[in-house]
């Protein structure tokens, strides 16, 4: 098997096609990536920048790049000694305009007999045989129906007619009437839905891989790209979702020819990949999370605590009954649908109504700790949340009883479909509830609250952190590392800024509060995540904020929400970011923070960005973040950007320009080009993992450790929790010992055996990349 030693994420779209990613292969080769990453690129909903939503599983999207674009980048990479990993979606396809869809389009015309009937997931049973369509504005829209052109029209949607249901003059809402699908007004879909969706997303309809058939014609294009040396390895997107998550691994591997796969898979912390599993790892959020809170002071939690607390009214927050009433929020809101099919599942002779079942699923579900227990090795995660179900709701304890012997079979058989199903659902209510909500209302450090992390865990100590990584080491050595994705709630350096707050509790309170007082906004806790936003990624426009700020109070549902929007409340928030750009005193005061926070949160940066590129697993760059990178949630995170900027700045520094200061882009663009040469070149120095530990006044400020095994290897030098180190008076006695002589990779200068001080290895940046001297 070929393994990458780093890959470099590359956002493909019609604004950049596999033929400019192509091109840009030479940057990266010198930037010194090992292999080119993409995003997917099947056929895709037109107009789609992210292309989850395949439209057409058989061929490479032509409005990015198509087959010859496919064999250009991989040409491209393959002459420069480069792999090509590729993002595909397994779980799910695009179905919002169902003429750009055959197998959908299919499956409206003809129903149960159409070919791809067994592809989808649809109980035809509940909806009398029709699938429910929920695009209506109401149910009375039935009345605007048109038939044209041989086509059922709704507006600019359209339909097809099943053989034989019309005839020139038939009224069109009885044209409807006979067809296999029931558009319907989409409120209706949180209650009445009966097909499979990824998440709440009704124009993503879930597929059958299980189905060996269905697997067959989805990967058909897939297993071409390896069959003809296109593709070195496959992510795989959501893979909770599917309903044998291991069986579709152990078949996918197969039909690669034993390729290289990585899942998006949210490990919790001291969760593991199930020993099942053919993969080489996850996408890296677990060594996200890792990585932001060895960065993270851990004496600032009390102050930050209080703040938080203080803003909902003196009641602290529980970050427990929290998830507990967001997920029940989404199982009995916008997955209700999910809950319901679940329920109609349980036999008859349960003595459970529908929503009796429903009502005792959500609560198990909601008790989840992980997103998924796999079974069998997952049955006692099962147990454990039927047992805290219980504890929360006494009352369930019978139904609870019933249905945990029904959940702990999930097996291939018929009869086994309520265990399937509930698995591939509680990772959904997770997602929706966790990840899409929570994460928007608990708010006291925004670097906390970001996939595949607990925000509960506030901080990593140094010692902590080492034992983490000689784990991965040993266990996950080809798993990816990440800090930044087009999936993450805030980018790298917008995290590291906001990070120093735990340094700074008292300013970040006091500044707070002036801003709260200048443009006021009836929501503290939002309050709070919005200007440790908005300080993390300034400057930033006008628009991007407004975006976010609307996007972030929908989320988290409090104050206002997507189905529902509050306007009075929206006002209030889109003048309370308006007032960054015009309210005079406003902008003084974030000036004044960003300001403060701007050296520290760049020492962060590259000590973070250092340590990710270094560590154990295999390195993952996003797209641009070679540069200070000071995004938001998505769409903010998937921006279109240049390389010609970037192009420039390498070529200057291989021609020995060096940053005048660490607070300079092109300082993390040294950092992170040393580090990925270092690791495609030098992989040997790279195949251990051992803690340095300092001595001296500020050794706590330093995280540092070897890569290498026998012989010194590679040393990670990085300043951490830089305010404090600052007022200490900086290193002042701090050293560390050194084996053999060592240069650094990013100065160039070189330093004896023995003794070092820490203050001259790092005199020049917060962070040092150590190898051993020739």
């Amino acid at each position: 098997m070929r393994t990458p030693a780093s890959t470099y994420r590359l956002q493909i779209r019609s604004g950049f096609t596999l033929q400019d990613a192509a091109e840009t292969v030479p940057y990266l080769k010198a930037l010194g990536v090992d292999w080119i990453y993409l995003s997917p690129i099947l056929t895709a909903e037109k107009g789609s920048d992210h292309g989850y939503d395949v439209t057409d599983p058989s061929a490479v999207d032509p409005d990015r790049g198509g087959a010859g674009g496919l064999i250009a980048a991989s040409r491209a990479a393959r002459e420069a000694g480069m792999g090509v990993l590729v993002d595909i979606v397994p779980n799910h396809v695009g179905v919002a305009t169902p003429a750009q869809n055959p197998w959908w389009w299919s499956l409206l015309k003809e129903g149960r007999q159409s070919r791809y009937a067994q592809a989808f997931d649809v109980d035809w049973d509940f909806g009398g045989g029709r699938i429910r369509i929920p695009v209506l504005g109401e149910d009375s829209d039935l009345d605007a129906l048109e038939v044209r052109d041989g086509e059922l029209r709704y507006y600019d949607h359209r339909f097809p007619l099943a053989e034989g249901s019309y005839t020139e003059g038939d009224h069109p809402r009885g044209v409807h009437d006979r067809q296999h699908y029931e558009l319907i007004g989409w409120r209706r879909a949180d209650n009445e839905l009966n097909y499979r969706r990824f998440f709440a997303v009704n124009s993503l309809a879930g597929i059958r891989v299980e189905v060996p058939e269905v697997f067959d014609e989805a990967h058909e294009e897939i297993v071409r790209w390896f069959r003809e040396g296109l593709v070195d390895g496959l992510r795989i997107d959501h893979p909770d979702g599917l309903a044998d998550p291991q069986g579709y691994l152990r078949r996918l591997r197969d039909v690669t020819g034993g390729s290289y796969l990585l899942i998006e898979k949210i490990l919790e912390p001291g969760e593991v990949l199930p020993p099942g599993f053919e993969c080489e790892g996850t996408t890296g959020y677990d060594a996200l999370a890792d990585v932001d809170r060895v960065f993270v002071d851990p004496a600032g939690q009390g102050a930050l605590d209080a703040l938080d607390t203080g803003l909902r009214g003196g009641q602290a927050a529980d970050y427990e009954a929290m998830i507990r009433g967001t997920k029940r929020r989404i199982t009995d809101g916008i997955l209700h649908s999910e809950m319901l099919r679940l329920a109609r599942l349980v036999p008859a002779d349960a003595g459970l109504t529908v929503e009796a079942a429903a009502d005792a699923l959500s609560e198990i579900i909601a008790a989840f700790p992980v997103y998924r227990s796999y079974l069998p090795e997952g049955a006692d995660v099962l147990k454990e949340a039927c047992e805290l179900a219980v504890r929360r709701r006494p009352e369930l304890e019978d139904a609870v009883g019933v249905l945990l012997p029904l959940l702990l079979d999930a097996g291939p058989e018929a009869g086994a479909e309520l265990g399937r199903r509930f698995q591939q659902t509680s990772g959904m209510v997770m997602a929706k509830g966790v990840e899409d909500t929570a994460f928007f209302r608990y708010t006291r450090l925004g670097t906390l609250t970001e996939v595949g992390a607990d925000p509960t865990e506030f901080a990593v100590t140094p010692a902590e952190f080492h034992h983490r990584m000689a784990r991965r080491q040993a266990e996950l050595p080809l798993s990816m590392t990440t800090l930044s994705t087009h999936d993450t709630k805030r980018s790298e350096d917008t995290r590291a800024r906001i990070s120093v707050l735990a340094e700074l509790a008292p300013e970040w309170k006091a500044s707070l509060a002036r801003l709260q007082e200048l443009a006021p906004l009836p929501d503290g806790p939002l309050a709070n995540l919005l200007w440790q936003a908005i300080a993390g990624a300034w400057p930033a426009d006008r628009g991007r904020l407004q975006s976010y700020a609307q996007k972030v109070a929908r989320e988290a549902g409090n104050s206002t929400n997507w189905t529902d929007p509050d306007a009075g409340f929206e006002d209030k928030l889109s003048a309370a970011v308006d007032a960054a750009f015009d309210n005079a005193g406003v902008r003084a005061e974030l000036a004044a923070l960003v300001a403060l926070l701007e050296p520290y949160g760049a020492a962060n940066s590259l000590g973070a960005k250092l340590v990710q590129l270094t560590m154990p697993g295999v390195p993952d760059v996003y797209q641009g973040t070679e540069f200070w990178d000071r995004s938001l949630t998505d769409p903010d995170n998937r921006r279109p950007f240049s390389f010609d900027a970037r192009k420039r700045a390498l070529a200057a520094l291989d021609a020995g320009e060096r940053p005048a200061s660490f607070l300079d882009e092109t300082a993390k663009l040294l950092v992170t080009s040393r580090a990925l040469r270092l690791r495609r070149d030098r992989p040997e120095l790279f195949a251990g993992y051992a803690p340095v530990t300092a001595t001296g006044t500020a050794a706590a400020h330093l995280l540092a450790f070897d890569r290498g095994t026998a012989t010194v290897g590679a040393l990670t030098l990085a300043t951490r929790l830089p305010r404090g180190l600052e007022h200490k008076g900086g290193w002042q006695d701090t050293a560390i010992s050194l084996a053999a002589a060592m240069t650094d990779e990013l100065t160039g200068r070189s330093f004896g055996a023995g003794q070092v001080r820490v203050a001259d290895v790092l005199a020049s940046y917060p962070v040092a990349l150590l190898v051993p001297t020739a």
